[in-house]
């Protein structure tokens, strides 16, 4: 397995308790923090890919299964926390999966905001495109800060994507 491969699942596996979570700055932010334990009386269930020895050799990508573009605007707003930018998905930005997208959606954002493109805001982004999108799917946007820390991945899920401070 790859080393972005090995990411991937860490992240995935980080991720299973933000999926029992309101993530992603919604208005739920009064909401008790979640402890990582599961409540819920389904079975659990999870599954992690066993790396062969072809793995490397054989890594495939799938297509994008929607079109750009995947983000409709962007646009910097001053907030009580300071400079946001307010990331509006389209509806393919929403829905779309395949490898590459959340790379094209990314470059879409740096086309409309340039100054963007820092390490952490580029980590706030994609924890959204990864996670909002799955557990807040109509929100209207996304809103990343440049004076949020940049943090591991495992502390921007536990931070539900705004790490350092409650979403503005």
């Amino acid at each position: 397995m790859t080393g972005a491969g090995a990411r991937v699942v860490a992240v995935t596996m980080a991720a299973g308790a933000l999926l029992g979570v309101t993530a992603c700055g919604s208005s739920s932010d009064d909401a008790a923090p979640s402890t990582g334990v599961s409540t819920s009386t389904a079975p659990a269930s999870s599954s992690v890919a066993v790396p062969s020895a072809d793995d490397d050799a054989t890594e495939t990508s799938t297509p994008p299964t929607l079109p750009p573009p995947y983000i409709d605007h962007a646009d910097w707003v001053d907030t009580e926390v300071g400079p946001s930018l307010q990331i509006a998905p389209t509806d393919n930005g929403r829905r779309v999966s395949g490898d590459g997208t959340e790379d094209e959606a990314w470059s879409e954002v740096l086309r409309i905001a340039p100054d963007a493109d820092t390490p952490g805001m580029k980590a706030q982004f994609d924890c959204h495109w990864t996670f909002a999108r799955i557990v807040e799917p109509d929100k209207a946007t996304w809103n990343i800060e440049p004076g949020r820390p940049v943090v591991t991945d495992q502390e921007m899920i536990a931070a539900r994507c705004n790490p350092g401070f409650a979403e503005e």
